[in-house]
């Protein structure tokens, strides 16, 4: 998620100035003066890293400087005549980052982690308020003692004595069997 509001704010900065903030229909003013909005043209390639297409629609710099230009002159002659950093100076205008730069590790695990451990924080706040404040108390009934008790009773009522638990229990030891 975060990676595509990336993509989409390193879109808007790409643009020229003043392009970024213009809309993408072109209407009519609404003060009656008759300007129109330029449309943006959004069936124009676009740059992005991403791992799983290796060749991006367009290059990384496609508006090159007299250093670029001169490079880029370069780079069409023998490449054992390069410079390793103008072999990777080449490599930069068409692409952005590398695989390895791609692959790194943003720590974005932490954030989501940190925020699972914050909201599951926050609930658990939020049913020990309710346990204290919004639940009755519990009955008597689910006191220890008063669940021996009612089984004894039942014990010696004889409940159910060909199947159920009076059948499990010996009445001349006094013990289950």
């Amino acid at each position: 998620m975060l990676r595509l509001i990336a993509a989409r704010g390193g879109r808007l900065l790409a643009r020229p100035p003043g392009a970024a903030l213009t809309p993408v229909c072109s209407r009519a003013a609404s003060h009656g003066e008759g300007e129109a909005s330029t449309a943006v043209d959004m069936s124009r390639p676009l740059y992005w890293n991403r791992l799983d297409t290796p060749l991006p629609d367009r290059p990384f710099k496609d508006v090159l400087n007299e250093e670029d230009t001169a490079l880029k002159q370069k780079e069409k002659g023998p490449w054992g005549q390069l410079t390793k950093e103008e072999k990777i100076a080449i490599y930069r205008l068409a692409f952005q980052r590398t695989y390895p730069e791609m692959k790194q590790s943003t720590g974005e695990w932490k954030t989501v982690v940190g925020g699972i451990f914050i909201f599951m924080g926050l609930t658990g706040l939020v049913v020990i308020w309710q346990s204290y404040y919004v639940y009755p108390p519990q009955p008597r009934t689910f006191a220890e003692d008063w669940q021996a008790r009612q089984l004894q009773r039942m014990l010696d009522m004889r409940v159910n004595p060909i199947e159920g638990f009076s059948a499990k229990w010996d009445y001349e030891k006094g013990q289950w069997k």
